[in-house]
């Protein structure tokens, strides 16, 4: 299976992945529980925007703007039967934004959990999830994605459920979990752990990782771990710009363009080849990071206390 990223890999050493979708979105007029996905078909032209900021602050990858895409997450909007047309829309608008770039910029389809509960601790069976996000990412392969990208995962079948689809539709996928302050997923995955998750499948992953969580110094934690678990293995993080505040009414995030420097370059010591940011994160952060990425002599492994200051 053809794997755009190990090729970019060995051309440039280390990727950068882009930042939020979300908070993005909402700063371009996207109200609170509004679906992004909707916005693909609704206003085009501000998902292109996104893309675009992204890719002119220096991002080798862009994530499709399809996190909520099955139809479990779409059916709390009435659009359950829009998963391929959402998708695949969503896939068309990074594509074009991508092909544009006069550089290479890989596009990975994202693809969030579905909100529900797999069995033996819910309803949703096995053969149910995988169906789902096997309607999801053919929609998004359709629109010109090259990765599937499975992101802020808590369980591993679940994680397991989406790599099997991506599998089934020819698409390469990558995986990353969300680990919060208690150093675990929400359903109890460790971060040494999560290089097992894809045992047994017939294709292996082609980076794994973390997301979100609870800002910078915990995501750098996870990836000590999973470095040190797999020395080998692609590693990819995208953390939250710092620590979420409110403002009066709206949510800000602490992060300043020079901690997402610090973080960029903490993460390459620490053994990421990929490294984004998610929740809060702006051009102006990814453009800090860009340029901390590109101005780094990869130093030794970091100590937790290091990371913490």
């Amino acid at each position: 299976m053809d794997n755009p990223i190990d090729a970019l890999l060995a051309d440039k050493g280390v990727l950068l992945a882009d930042g939020a979708t979300g908070t993005n979105l909402f700063a371009m007029g996207l109200q609170s529980g509004e679906a992004p996905e909707l916005w693909n078909e609704e206003a085009p032209e501000k998902i292109e925007a996104l893309h675009q900021g992204f890719v002119d602050a220096g991002a080798d990858i862009i994530l499709t703007n399809s996190f909520g895409g099955t139809r479990h997450r779409l059916k709390l909007h009435n659009a359950q039967d829009r998963v391929h047309a959402l998708n695949r829309k969503a896939a068309e608008i990074a594509r074009k934004v991508a092909d544009r770039a006069g550089r290479p910029v890989i596009v990975a389809g994202s693809v969030g959990p579905t909100g529900e509960l797999m069995q033996p601790l819910g309803a949703l069976t096995h053969d149910a999830a995988v169906a789902a996000f096997r309607e999801q990412i053919e929609g998004l392969k359709d629109g010109g994605a090259e990765v599937a990208w499975i992101e802020t995962m808590s369980s591993p079948e679940e994680i397991r459920a989406a790599a099997e689809a991506a599998i089934a539709v020819g698409l390469p996928y990558t995986y990353t979990g969300s680990f919060d302050t208690a150093g675990r997923t929400m359903m109890g995955l460790a971060p040494k752990d999560i290089h097992g998750v894809a045992d047994g499948l017939a294709e292996p992953p082609a980076a794994v990782g973390a997301n979100c969580g609870v800002g910078a110094s915990d995501i750098l934690s996870a990836l000590l771990d999973m470095a040190e678990a797999k020395a080998d293995a692609t590693l990819v993080v995208k953390a939250n710009c710092g620590i979420p505040e409110f403002h009066g009414s709206e949510i800000h995030y602490s992060g300043t363009p020079e901690l997402m420097a610090d973080y960029a370059r903490l993460a390459v010591d620490s053994g990421a080849r990929i490294i984004g940011g998610c929740c809060g994160t702006s051009f102006e952060h990814l453009k800090a990071m860009r340029e901390a990425i590109d101005g780094h002599e990869k130093d030794g492994r970091p100590t937790l206390e290091a990371i913490v200051a």
